[in-house]
């Protein structure tokens, strides 16, 4: 296709960031699968070049710099210049206030706000440099405050005041910043919360679903709908939003 670009998608070896790698090289871009362990993440591209796109998997601890830096300059080198960068990494270090440490504090922004930040500061030099870029952060309906979350909450809400600003400082390069906010999505790490709190998946699911409007849960196919959108073509004048995926209004 002639829109084909050079995509990144952090955290992509599962979950949602398996799920968005796979639809971006479904839409005819070259896909860089980049998580913490590179192992991890030949699986997704496999899959990706069995179905006859081009994809590269990097092994890369985004809160480092100097790896974050490297790791974009290894993709420029093996694939192309990346003009798409999903920052979909994160963790969580769940507790309520009182019995959070310091450690799971800097963990959960370290690898969401900061690994963000790295990644986003390498690619937009490419992205400028070609004058057309899409950057598309992951946040969260907990940005809106969720109980034993402090880290992460704050973490989500960051990312949005992170992408409205890149929105404002690229805009002009041609780059659009957009933030997508999932519900509840099934991945390994909501099968973990329902583990942690000791509940069947199907049954955590079943009691989620009915606080849900849309009647049912969401999967990282709906997730990477909304990235198609945002890092397409025809989304250039959509520019630091924050869009709920939620099956439903957040407010």
């Amino acid at each position: 296709m002639n829109d084909s670009r050079i995509a990144i998608v952090t955290g992509a070896a599962r979950g949602i960031g398996a799920g968005v790698a796979e639809r971006l090289a479904a839409d005819g871009h070259a896909v860089a699968v980049l998580d913490l362990d590179e192992a991890a993440c030949r699986p997704v591209a496999g899959r990706i070049e069995s179905a006859g796109g081009r994809a590269l998997a990097v092994g890369a601890d985004v809160s480092d710099e100097a790896a974050a830096t490297a790791a974009v300059e290894r993709v420029a080198a093996e694939l192309g210049a990346p003009t798409i960068l999903v920052n979909n990494a994160g963790i969580i270090r769940d507790n309520l206030l009182f019995k959070m440490s310091v450690a799971d504090w800097d963990a959960v922004l370290a690898v969401h706000l900061r690994g963000a930040f790295l990644m986003s500061r390498a690619a937009q030099a490419h992205m400028t440099q070609a004058g057309w870029g899409r950057i598309v952060n992951l946040s969260s309906t907990s940005a809106l405050g969720n109980r034993g979350q402090a880290n992460y909450a704050a973490a989500k809400a960051g990312m949005q005041g992170f992408t409205k600003t890149l929105a404002l400082e690229l805009g002009k390069f041609g780059v659009t910043a957009n933030a997508i906010a999932p519900g509840f999505i099934e991945t390994e790490m909501t099968m973990a919360t329902a583990e942690r709190i000791g509940a069947p998946f199907d049954e955590f699911k079943a009691h989620m679903a009915k606080e849900i409007p849309v009647a049912r849960t969401g999967v990282p196919a709906d997730i990477a709908h909304a990235v198609s959108f945002f890092a397409s073509e025809g989304a250039g004048y959509v520019s630091g939003q924050v869009l709920y995926v939620a099956g439903g209004p957040k407010v």
